[in-house]
């Protein structure tokens, strides 16, 4: 009886602590039934709050603008390397009397942490589903052609999967070092922090720091989420934003007569067209002209156009006139001109109106006046094309060689802290717990 109770318990051994590629399946399996009967799916719920309020608070802005798309590229990795983190900075130290006893008993370290990994890949896989799932319902679309697929959210999916899924690695390799889930959780927070602070895209950080921001699993992420959303091609808005917040600031100046006679001729401007396309009637010089303008009701309305900043029509016909050295322009005879354009280009054209281009007023204006005088939706444009080309960067370049670049990053990194992982579980037994 006792030969068949000892040739049963060796056979018990036998089946249990077969080769290697059957343990990762028993230990597969038995990673499947604790994700049921444990409650671990409770990290699926989680990554959809956590998705859904950062998409709530970023979404409005994805997409969109630059500044707001970084600004949710960071927020996504974050995502992504929160819900890693979590589903494994435990696992290991939790049982690691389980796991020492085991590994006397026969199991291989190996087979064991090649187990996590294909359950720890599947637990990401549906997190990442998830994600994409709920920050698409709240507003943060993925939408367009992918590099590589013919869905940019698939692309997105693939980035986020392998940042999530980095994150877990570099967990569970955690997880191997502690002894205690305490003191796992006590060293989680700073290797967030360490993660967020040196991905190299929301901080500003000296070049001497390059080399660390490189063993980040955030930089790579960054790089990869931000390239996919064509970011550089997006506007740079915040600068309009400064703008309007300036639009009342007073700022002085010095308008010269040369560059009213300039902004008179600027025919792209609908102002200034209209302005030139006002009759004067037959006149015989420039000062009855000038003088014609100033007297008379009905060009009320032409007096109070602004040329630019404080300075309207009749202020710069005032000042005109009461230059001492215009006396003889303005006995210029200008017979046979019926506008008011064809009077100026007259005066431009004049001889002796070239030494006196520099004289000018001193004027004061506002920022928004400014704008104004040059053309508002014009000059908001060409400042935030200017914006968008100073912000570019080409690690946020759209092409395959920074996708696929970064993809392979963060996959060295899975490959190194898996291999970590079984190196560190390998000296369990010298473990004196």
């Amino acid at each position: 009886m006792a030969e068949k109770n000892g040739t049963g318990s060796a056979r018990q051994l036998t089946v249990r602590h077969r080769g290697r590629l059957a343990q990762i399946g028993i230990y597969f399996g038995k990673f499947i039934r604790m994700f049921v009967y444990q409650s671990d799916w409770k990290v699926l719920p989680m990554a959809a709050l956590i998705a859904g309020l950062v998409g709530f608070a970023l979404g409005s802005g994805f997409g969109k603008t630059m500044e707001g798309t970084l600004t949710g590229a960071f927020a996504i990795v974050c995502v992504c390397i929160w819900n890693g983190s979590f589903n494994s900075i435990q696992v290991v130290c939790r049982e690691r009397n389980v796991i020492k006893r085991e590994h006397r008993s026969g199991m291989h370290i190996s087979s064991y942490i090649l187990a996590h990994m294909m359950y720890q890949l599947l637990l990401c896989i549906l997190q990442t589903i998830v994600t994409l799932i709920v920050l698409y319902l709240v507003g943060m679309r993925f939408s367009g052609k992918g590099m590589f697929t013919p869905w940019m959210i698939v692309d997105a999916g693939i980035t986020m999967l392998l940042v999530t899924y980095a994150s877990d690695m570099l967990s569970l390799w955690i997880s191997t070092l502690v002894h205690t889930t305490t003191t796992a959780m006590t060293i989680m927070p700073f290797v967030l922090i360490f993660q967020l602070i040196f991905s190299g895209g929301l901080f500003s950080l000296p070049k001497v720091v390059d080399p660390i921001i490189m063993l980040t699993i955030s930089s790579p992420g960054l790089k990869a989420m931000a390239s996919q959303t064509k970011i550089n091609d997006l506007p740079y808005s915040a600068v309009n934003g400064m703008i309007k917040m300036v639009d009342s600031v007073e700022i002085g100046g010095r308008v010269t007569v040369g560059q009213v006679l300039d902004i008179m001729q600027d025919t792209e401007n609908q102002t200034v067209v209209e302005l030139r396309a006002v009759p004067i009637g037959n006149k015989e010089t420039l000062r009855q002209l000038c003088e014609h303008l100033l007297e008379k009701d009905h060009y009320q309305d032409l007096r109070s156009e602004t040329l630019t900043g404080d300075v309207t029509v009749e202020d710069a016909i005032r000042a005109l006139m009461d230059l001492e050295e215009m006396d003889e322009i303005l006995d210029t005879e200008i017979g046979g001109i019926t506008t008011l354009g064809e009077a100026v280009d007259a005066l431009a054209a004049s001889d002796s109106i070239q030494d006196l281009r520099d004289e000018g007023i001193v004027v004061h204006m506002t920022v928004g006046d400014a704008i104004d005088m040059i053309g508002r939706e014009e000059t908001m444009a060409r400042i935030s094309e200017t914006a968008s080309e100073a912000m570019y960067k080409p690690d946020y370049a759209y092409t395959s060689e920074n996708i696929l670049g970064n993809w392979l990053h963060i996959l060295i990194f899975v490959i190194v802290f898996a291999l970590a992982s079984i190196i560190t579980l390998e000296f369990i037994d010298k473990d004196k717990r």
